[in-house]
């Protein structure tokens, strides 16, 4: 099969086609044959080498895949040969072939096609678990999605607004900012123009906000739990602006915040199944239905995943960035 491998860390043109033997399925896995494949911040670092993958994970970049099911390993059920299914990898996705636990693998939604497929289940299953789970967001609350225009950002604010929240965003430009308030944002802030906490305030009547979704870290952090209201949420999924910063704790204390964060990579097979069958459950009837939909802003051929990765650095995207096989 054609795969692409990381030559070395370094920049985009380290990623090299290359051939290799088609994996085979071992236990509780499936093989699908890849039609498209998403590409995310952590594939990024990973080339870059930030972010080697977990012990016994392919060394292929690539989190998420949408195809058909090839083979079955011995103890599947619930999944046949030639099925269309989506899957969260813990690498191998940029290939013609890659191998899934089956917990990670979710039926295609009804109506939606392999290429938008392949862009639903990094973010899908980081916002659920982070938002949802790990952040309690609940009707009638309110809540900040830093990044408001990437993947995760644009899945976020679809997601809350369809569970009856309200929702805040920031991003970098006014056309990124016009685009977060298109899928559900009462408010998206150009944070290169004006301080997203008193604008958030302002927009609050002063109250903050239940919950912030954050990917930025560094100052971002202080001004996160400036931002929050009396019992509210900080969730940190990213470390964009560096992984340490100062914080005034008295802030933490008075107002009863919680600081939080999560990875999805290292999770176990189990822990990832039990979110993918909370999706199944709770959100793929909004993707069936329409409600909710992965934002495509640009594909590229498998061969071309170096000018890919050289569109999601450039931060010029809404959305997601597809490989197609």
């Amino acid at each position: 099969m054609i795969a692409i491998e990381i030559r070395e860390p370094g920049n985009p043109d380290v990623l090299t086609p290359v051939e290799r033997p088609t994996p085979q399925p071992g236990a509780g896995e499936v093989l699908i044959k890849v039609a498209a494949a998403g590409v995310n911040r952590p594939d990024v670092l990973q080339r870059r080498g930030r972010y080697p993958p977990p012990p016994g994970a392919s060394d292929l970049p690539g989190l998420e895949v949408a195809g058909t099911v090839e083979q079955i390993g011995s103890g599947v059920t619930g999944i046949s040969v030639g099925d269309a299914v989506c899957a969260l990898l813990a690498g191998g996705g940029y290939a013609e072939y890659a191998v899934a636990p089956a917990p990670q693998c979710l039926p295609v939604p009804h109506g939606v096609d392999l290429v938008t497929a392949s862009a639903i289940p990094e973010t899908y299953f980081t916002v659920w678990t982070n938002v949802f789970e790990r952040g309690r967001l609940s009707a009638g609350e309110s809540i900040l999605v830093h990044g408001g225009s990437s993947g995760i950002g644009t899945t976020a604010i679809q997601l809350a607004h369809a569970f009856k929240a309200r929702v805040f965003a920031t991003a970098g430009s006014a056309e990124k900012c016009a685009a977060c308030e298109r899928l559900g944002a009462e408010r998206c802030v150009n944070y290169r123009d004006v301080d997203f906490v008193a604008a958030i305030r302002d927009a609050t009547a002063g109250a903050g906000v239940n919950l912030v979704l954050d990917i930025i870290a560094g100052e971002y952090v202080q001004k996160n739990l400036d931002v929050l209201a009396l019992e509210g949420r900080l969730v940190q999924i990213g470390v964009q602006a560096g992984p340490k910063t100062e914080i005034n704790v008295a802030v933490l204390m008075q107002k009863r915040l919680t600081l939080t964060g999560s990875t999805l990579r290292i999770r176990s097979v189990a822990e990832k199944g039990a979110i993918a069958a909370a999706l199944r459950a709770h959100v793929w009837p909004l993707l069936e239905a329409g409600v909710v939909r992965p934002q495509i802003h640009r594909t590229f051929p498998l061969r071309d995943a170096a000018a890919a990765h050289a569109l999601m650095e450039s931060s010029h995207h809404i959305g997601k960035i597809v490989l197609v096989v």
